[in-house]
């Protein structure tokens, strides 16, 4: 053998060992992890890959720490990693994973804070979220308060809408963008709200007091044709200078003592600020969430002459412009059915002792 075929050989030798090297080396840095199921993982911020495979491996999926560096060092994804949860497909390999978490999605959670419901549902909803981190530690109306920097009351002041979240995500977070967006939608709705209502302007001195009117709409129909002709019920009363009677109001201002069924004597008690059978105009605040839909109606109220609604017991009202009209609609759809007719107009009698429960609502 000559000298010359001597070294194209040897050189064939070892460019044969090293392809055989790289070959075995990229197998052992991307072959298919321990993770023979799908796998969730939590990747939290400022963790560093480094940390992050040593935890992998001490949990018994990832093989090799020193493979997946390699692989980080061999990927254009090796230091793009995200902070979430992700869900891992099984037997995936370094490369797929860096890939994996370069591109993909972290998993989210949903919670829904829902109109019509008091404030106190919505505390307890975001308080037991799962995966939510209680930033403000024990979650209370106080301190939503004292988180948004309301002078009171924080009843209606997140808006009632579907939330996305990832894990650890701070409540704060969610408390803030439910805040901001009611803001929006509040402001929004009252820049374009209706000129003038039969001639006249509409009775709120701001957009707060709007947003009361909304909440009592909320609470008292959920049929979405309803709302502005309640809304109108309810203007021109205010317009008349007449009470609101509105039993839901009544109700919030019981809180706890709220027992399930109200009384003459509740509708007779002064005490109560947001009787409205007792003081006339709009109670001190909003009694629920309100959506936008509510808002919009008692922004933009249906012209009429109704002054008084009733249940008709299948989720709508019947509307009544007189007194007698309504009181022949009580008759009809309540009285005969020995039913509870809440939240409906009519007269209130006295016959009865004060801790009846009462079948009157708003006249």
């Amino acid at each position: 053998m000559s000298v010359k075929r001597f070294f194209i050989v040897l050189i064939l030798f070892f460019a044969l060992i090293g392809i055989t090297a790289c070959a075995a080396g990229f197998w052992w840095v991307n072959q298919p992890n321990l993770n023979d199921t799908e796998t969730v993982i939590d990747i939290p911020k400022g963790a560093t890959l480094s940390g992050l495979a040593q935890q992998w491996q001490a949990d018994g999926w990832l093989r090799s720490v020193l493979a997946l560096k390699v692989a980080a060092r061999l990927s254009v994804n090796g230091n793009n990693i995200r902070p979430g949860e992700f869900v891992l497909p099984e037997g995936i390999s370094n490369f797929e994973l860096l890939n994996f978490l370069a591109s993909a999605k972290a998993k989210t959670y949903r919670l829904t804070l829902i109109e019509g419901r008091p404030i106190s549902e919505a505390v307890q909803i975001l308080a037991e979220a799962e995966h939510l981190e209680q930033d403000l530690g024990e979650l209370t109306l106080d301190k939503i308060s004292e988180f948004l920097k309301l002078p009171g009351n924080p009843e209606a002041q997140l808006y009632p809408d579907t939330y996305v979240y990832h894990r650890n995500e701070p409540v704060s977070a969610l408390i803030r963008q439910a805040h901001d967006r009611l803001n929006n939608v509040l402001a929004d709705e009252w820049a374009s709200r209706a000129t003038s209502f039969s001639g006249k302007s509409l009775p709120y001195k701001d957009s707060y007091q709007a947003l009361t009117m909304a909440s009592i709409v909320e609470k008292e129909t959920a049929v979405a044709s309803e709302r502005p002709v309640i809304a109108g019920v309810f203007v021109r009363r205010l317009h008349k200078n007449m009470r609101l009677e509105t039993d839901p109001t009544v109700i919030y201002g019981l809180g706890d003592s709220y027992e399930g069924n109200l009384k003459r004597s509740h509708l007779r008690d002064r005490s109560n600020k947001y009787n409205t059978y007792r003081h006339k105009g709009l109670p001190p605040g909003p009694i629920a969430l309100a959506g936008r839909e509510a808002i919009h109606a008692a922004l933009h109220p249906a012209s009429g002459t109704e002054l008084y609604f009733v249940a008709k017991g299948d989720g709508s009202h019947y509307f009544s412009s007189t007194l007698a009209e309504h009181n022949s609609a009580v008759r009809r759809y309540q009285l005969k059915r020995r039913s509870d007719y809440r939240s409906s107009p009519a007269p209130v009698s006295t016959s009865n002792t004060d801790n009846t429960p009462t079948s009157e609502g708003t006249k």
